[in-house]
């Protein structure tokens, strides 16, 4: 297996993994936010916002992958970089971070803005405290999200 192959391999992983764990997460929290809008259509603003924050992690591995291609020199029409074994294993493990965490961090957040949604259902004015237990899980994908850039930035091609 060539090095360039390896890279792409690290950047569909940032890519499938972030968006496998944001689909998850939406789709957890949506079946929640359903059920709670068959009763009151009112919380529909309330219920989007919590329904859509596991949705980043596939934003940040989309980012993430984007970068390393675009590393490569595989988009704008140019000949693509020359990447040894060992390049396309650094972009490899640059690109984990940002899967791994958008993977585990999207699947729980969806459960964490679920629960959000039956607290919201429930309690008049309880939204921002919803949104706060989202956003703590939210931390962990940008954590990953970050590692990730740093060290695709730092490969040399």
């Amino acid at each position: 297996m060539d090095g360039l192959t390896i890279a792409l391999f690290g950047a569909g992983i940032a890519v499938f993994l972030g968006g496998i764990g944001s689909a998850v997460g939406v789709s957890t929290a949506g079946q929640a936010a359903a059920g709670v809008l068959s009763e009151k259509p009112e919380k529909f603003g309330e219920t989007f916002i919590l329904v859509a924050l596991p949705g980043t992690q596939g934003i940040y591995g989309f980012a993430v992958g984007f970068m390393a291609i675009l590393k490569l020199g595989l988009l704008g029409g140019g000949t693509p970089a020359a990447v040894s074994v060992n390049q396309g294993l650094l972009l490899l493990a640059a690109c984990i971070p940002v899967g791994v965490a958008g993977l585990l961090s999207g699947i729980y957040q969806g459960r964490v803005c679920a629960s959000g949604i039956g607290i919201v259902a429930k309690q008049e004015g309880k939204f921002g405290l919803a949104v706060i237990y989202g956003i703590l899980v939210e931390t962990y994908a940008l954590l990953g999200f970050v590692t990730s850039i740093l060290v695709v930035l730092s490969v040399q091609l």
